[in-house]
């Protein structure tokens, strides 16, 4: 009888619903995306800007009781803050600290190179890595204070073949700072390739670094198409407060494509290039670009392989090393080193005018 109760129980029971099992994987990022706004927070709060719930929530881009939340679990860990009525908003104690993450050896090496490298002569935009050493050494313990000071002493970058940006620290700020806050920057470009400076409004979408010097990379207004600026070709620039369009899925290694460096040719080229012995071993030292290809031969020589977009940039480079480089292919470009050695050896053969040495 019972067994029958237990049946027709079961039969008459609503049928139990399928809950999904949420993976640990999304688990996790759910947490650390918790913990990075709870972090939002508490940065806002210490900053000097005036941030109720109402604020907070707009900026963070949650709800007022996920702030409330957030607020709890700051209170929970200590932070030592309080509604202000005279300002209406929320202040922390002045005189409280975020607790410093232990570093590791490892870590205090790493960030000591890090402040070595932005140091340099041409890395040495902003304030660099300085200001976090000298706050991570100042709350570090013995051990660590250290590992920071032996490093940045004994680590040095030495005369790096940069372009000088000495007088451009105001340029790059400005980019960086527009990039961060998504606006327009607006000024006067030289280009040796225009007979005088333009003035544009730029969107720019990346801030970077190629071979020997620090490029913006974006689009002008009323154009789409995205284009190189040289930062130190700008004459003057300054910041907007138009909102940039910048494409949500610019990918830089796309844009440059197979460019020697940073100016892509509209057709490809497969280059071959063969170096004798005595600078093959000098060669091989350097991955000259991200296609390279190598094959070593009995007689000590190399040839390198490349897959280039135009072949301007590469000709300049190929002229370095003459006397030591034969190019094997395309025809195209053996036809134009040719030609610049023909020129150079005409203009260092003539003899130099009357009274000049």
């Amino acid at each position: 009888m019972n067994k029958l109760n237990a049946v027709e129980m079961a039969k008459k029971s609503p049928p139990k619903k399928n809950i999904p099992v949420r993976p640990d994987g999304d688990r996790r990022i759910r947490q650390s995306l918790r913990i990075a706004r709870v972090l939002h927070v508490l940065n806002l709060i210490q900053s000097r800007g005036r941030w109720n719930v109402s604020a907070i929530a707009n900026e963070v881009g949650c709800s007022s009781r996920t702030v409330h939340r957030d607020l709890n679990v700051l209170e929970f860990c200590g932070v030592p803050f309080y509604f202000s009525e005279e300002e209406q908003c929320y202040r922390v104690r002045s005189d409280f600290r975020f607790p410093t993450l232990a570093l590791t050896n490892e870590e205090a090496l790493g960030q000591a190179v890090a402040t070595a490298i932005t140091q340099a002569p041409g890395l040495d935009i902003g304030l660099g890595a300085i200001p976090t050493t000298t706050r991570l050494a100042s709350v570090s313990k013995d051990e660590t204070k250290q590992i920071l000071a032996d490093a940045m002493g004994l680590v040095n970058v030495f005369d790096l073949k940069l372009a000088d940006h000495s007088l451009h620290g105001e340029i790059l700020k400005t980019i960086q700072l527009a990039l961060l806050g998504s606006t327009q920057v607006t000024g006067v470009y030289e280009s040796p390739y225009e007979k005088s400076p333009t003035k544009l409004t730029l969107h720019p979408y990346r801030l970077c670094l190629v071979k020997q010097a620090w490029y913006v990379i974006g689009h002008i207004e009323g154009e789409t198409d995205a284009k190189t600026f040289r930062a130190t070709r700008f004459k003057s620039l300054r910041q907007t407060d138009e909102v940039a369009q910048r494409p949500k899925k610019f990918d830089l290694r796309k844009y440059f494509g197979n460019a020697w460096s940073v100016y892509r040719g509209n057709k490809s080229y497969d280059v071959t290039l063969r170096f004798d012995a005595p600078m093959a071993h000098t060669i091989v030292e350097t991955n000259w670009h991200h296609t390279q290809k190598l094959k070593r031969h009995l007689d000590g020589s190399v040839t390198l392989q490349f897959t280039v977009d135009g072949i301007e940039e590469i000709q300049r480079w190929i002229l370095g090393w003459a006397g030591h480089v034969t190019v094997v292919s395309p025809l195209v470009l053996k036809n134009a080193i040719v030609d610049q050695l023909r020129k150079a050896l005409e203009d260092n053969l003539q003899q130099p005018p009357a009274g000049r040495a």
